[in-house]
């Protein structure tokens, strides 16, 4: 298989999933998409990301506050057994999804 024949089988993949072994496959969980996706789910409630389907940007301030309440969760129950990378993370996108959530309720 030629390599614009490789590239072309590649872009069919549905939305979200990656191409691995000559097939269309949702990427590995790991914790850090895991966390990465609940960020990704507080901006969208705080309406700073648009719906996909739409274009439409929408606010639902506590769909947004549970979001940043459930990492706050997995943050205090995981403390201890997170690699220093993965903690990293989750203190940083909790300081910064907190800070958003102040600044669009003002």
């Amino acid at each position: 298989m030629s390599e614009e024949q490789r590239g072309a089988k590649e872009k069919i993949c549905p939305e979200g999933m990656i191409h691995k072994d000559g097939e269309c496959v949702m990427p590995d969980v790991t914790f850090e998409a895991f966390v990465l996706s609940l960020n990704t789910a507080a901006l969208f409630h705080m309406g700073e990301l648009a719906d996909p389907a739409t274009g439409k940007k929408q606010k639902d301030l506590m769909l947004a506050r549970h979001t940043i309440d459930t990492l706050n969760l997995l943050q205090e129950k995981t403390r201890g057994n997170l690699s220093e990378e993965e903690a990293g993370l989750l203190d940083n996108i909790l300081h910064d999804l907190r800070l958003r959530f102040v600044m669009v309720r003002k």
